[in-house]
């Protein structure tokens, strides 16, 4: 069995948990529950970066993560959720862009469903994948939180 470590971090828009385990940070989510790792809960140096260039971005001092990622998912998951990484901080595409550029162009609702399941928030970025027509559509942490990291990225 994967040794799994955890951390919270309390962002300007949420609660967000880390889970990481010896291969990368398998989940970044925003959670209602604003406990603190306890003291004597491990940790480890994955989560401790991650935390550290969390903190960055939201400070508005880094644009770029470099983390490991353990990317839990399909493989068309996976592949989509690569796609993402590769948007660049304070720009956008549509999940038809997105689908084009793994080179599935009637997979439309496919990527919606793949990028709605994406584990890892943030770092991942399907926060910047929009409507066809720019319109903001769906954020699994909240049209609201989708807002305002557009906002923090200049976008909106």
């Amino acid at each position: 069995m994967v040794e799994e470590f955890k951390t919270f971090y309390q962002s300007p828009i949420g609660v967000i948990e880390i889970v990481a385990n010896q291969k990368g940070i398998t989940r970044i989510d925003f959670v209602n529950n604003k406990s603190k790792r306890k003291s004597d809960e491990p940790s480890n140096e994955i989560l401790d970066e991650c935390v550290k260039q969390l903190d960055e971005y939201f400070k508005g001092q880094r644009k770029t993560f470099n983390l490991n990622l353990n990317l839990i998912g399909t493989e068309f998951q996976k592949r989509v959720w690569q796609e993402l990484l590769k948007i660049p901080f304070g720009k956008t595409l549509s999940y038809r862009d997105v689908a084009n550029r793994i080179k599935n162009p009637k997979a439309v609702r496919a990527v919606g469903q793949a990028i709605g399941k994406n584990p890892i928030s943030i770092v991942v970025p399907c926060h910047r994948v929009i409507g066809s027509d720019g319109s903001l559509t769906g954020y699994a942490s909240g049209l609201k939180r989708k807002e305002w990291l557009l906002k923090h990225e200049g976008i909106l």
